[in-house]
């Protein structure tokens, strides 16, 4: 073959090469999105959340799955409510329940950096008048002791509305919702602002959650689920009017894996202030997470909580996590800062954390230790 014709048939092949390139690289991008979650792949959790949904009566869940600092992949499956059977979608909004607090805490430690509040200056100075009276205890309490819910306030006031401190702050933990409104109640004083218009601003705006607020947005009565009880009837919808730092917010797995990507990829805060977020405050009782009149009789070597955040800490790794349960909506969120690898599931329904087991364990390929002190 002379030159000239070798010439000619390269640059066919050549041209060939170009334009069959583009039709695959879709496809090539394609089966590297899938392989990203380590141990389970797209393809797995597609088939297998499904039925498990199924077995445990979950008519509806939507998940974020982030690899290497970045949301890989975001579906929904089942449907919203049971009786207009129209599909969960990326766009479908869920009550986060306690997974308000983690966004919370990056809240309250973005004013914790502007010099505004000290994570161990007592909460009582910036408030105009004592939150409770009659319990000197009450100046031990500090927002780094709230964030690590080490108050000594029940979950939730008695019907009495009545808010008890059953021991030392600092001493042990005992997880509390209140503690959280305590330092929200902080939060607004220091801010001037109703803490939905504050966290819109500092988190939402910033980390394009468009879709995520502590109130009711008449936007979201479009976009909603509904929770379901646990034999799969539509539960009332819980419009929340005014914030509630430790359970108001609704958002989307999507606006969701983009606060657990600024956590992992140290968007927003300074490595030192991360730093502590992620470092474990106080270790749990393996067998009590409300835990006011009990002192533990052994303390976990491998579960703590940190500011915002609990923390497994086993073979040289570190996994956050936080369960959320507003009885007829379940979700779940873990992170991997080692790995900047983490997932988020939302469910509506009673039975969610029945699933998020092996939905969260599949998608992260390693076993998390929240749930079995979860129970």
């Amino acid at each position: 073959m002379n030159c000239s014709r070798m010439r000619a048939r390269t640059a066919v092949v050549l041209g060939a090469v170009v334009v069959v390139l583009p039709f695959f690289s879709p496809m090539l991008r394609a089966k590297k999105e899938l392989a990203a979650p380590a141990g389970a792949t797209i393809l797995q959790l597609e088939r297998d959340v499904p039925e498990l949904m199924k077995k445990d009566g979950v008519p509806g869940l939507t998940m974020a799955v982030i690899r290497g600092g970045k949301t890989t992949w975001v579906h929904g499956f089942g449907i919203k409510e049971a009786t207009t059977g129209q599909p969960v979608t990326v766009e479908t909004v869920f009550e986060a329940a306690s997974l308000s607090k983690p966004v919370f805490a990056y809240g309250v430690l973005k004013l914790v950096e502007l010099g505004k509040l000290g994570l161990d200056v007592p909460l009582t100075t910036y408030l105009p008048k004592p939150y409770i009276a009659g319990d000197e205890r009450l100046a031990k309490i500090t927002a780094r002791i709230v964030l690590s819910h080490r108050t000594g306030f029940p979950n939730w006031r008695g019907d009495d509305g009545l808010l008890p401190i059953y021991f030392t702050p600092g001493e042990r933990f005992s997880y509390s919702g209140e503690g959280y409104i305590y330092l929200q109640r902080v939060v607004e004083q220091i801010t001037g602002k109703p803490l939905n218009e504050y966290m819109t601003e500092a988190v939402f705006a910033p980390l394009g959650m468009t879709s995520s607020s502590y109130v009711w947005r008449p936007d979201f009565d479009a976009l909603t689920a509904t929770g379901h009880d646990a034999n799969g009837k539509p539960a009332g919808l819980w419009k929340p009017k005014e914030a509630g730092a430790a359970s108001t917010l609704n958002t989307t797995a999507k606006d969701y894996a983009l606060f657990v990507e600024a956590v992992l990829n140290g968007k927003g805060l300074q490595p030192a202030t991360l730093h502590e977020m992620e470092t474990p405050q106080i270790a749990l009782d393996p067998e009590c997470r409300i835990c006011i009149k009990r002192e533990p009789k052994q303390l976990s070597k491998n579960l703590f909580w940190g500011l915002g955040w609990g923390i497994q800490r086993k073979d040289g790794s570190d996994l956050l996590w936080h369960w959320g349960d507003n009885g007829a909506f379940k979700c779940f969120v873990i992170a991997e800062p080692k790995t900047k690898s983490g997932v988020v599931m939302f469910a509506n329904s009673e039975n969610g954390l029945e699933i998020a087991k092996p939905v969260i364990n599949e998608a992260m390929g390693t076993e998390s230790l929240a749930f079995d002190w979860l129970k």
